[in-house]
């Protein structure tokens, strides 16, 4: 892969538009660029074309894929800062939409929850680079901790 390449975009089946759009729009925030009708919508974080993707063409009034098969485990939403990724806890918090799990990596923070149509999506941001942890010959040294929700609450009221 060349240097600079990326992941642009994610798009999902899901089982209704609205539903979907409450969840990605009015709960994490994301504004919403198109939609064409109760077929797809396109959403977006700072006037990009699309981050993510819905539509019904294959999956209207179905049902979650079954655990234990194969397909996504989960995509990842980064947040600029670990004030924002505060935000978006809190909006959870309010919006009264469990976590599957949190923790800090080390490299990073991240909380874990299913959408709608129970797909997997973590909500992270990424430490500076110079903290990332590292072994005793460079390699990076990542793990899984809990992570200190009230302390990443505090970094958001304190950013205001």
């Amino acid at each position: 892969m060349p240097d600079g390449a990326g992941i642009g975009h994610v798009h999902l089946k899901v089982a209704d538009i609205d539903r979907a759009l409450a969840f990605y729009k009015d709960v994490l925030g994301f504004d919403q660029v198109m939609r064409l009708g109760d077929q797809a919508a396109f959403l977006s974080a700072g006037g990009y074309h699309h981050h993510v993707g819905l539509n019904t063409w294959q999956s209207r009034r179905g049902t979650p894929a079954a655990a234990h098969h194969t397909g996504l485990y989960h995509f990842a939403i980064r947040y600029p800062t670990r004030a924002a990724l505060s935000d978006a806890l809190r909006r959870l918090m309010d919006a009264k939409i469990s976590l599957d799990g949190a923790a800090d990596h080390g490299v990073s923070e991240a909380l874990y929850l299913r959408d709608p149509d129970d797909n997997g999506v973590e909500l992270y941001w990424d430490r500076p680079q110079s903290d990332w942890p590292r072994t005793a010959d460079g390699q990076l040294k990542m793990f899984t901790a809990r992570l200190d929700l009230a302390g990443l609450l505090a970094a958001g009221s304190v950013s205001k």
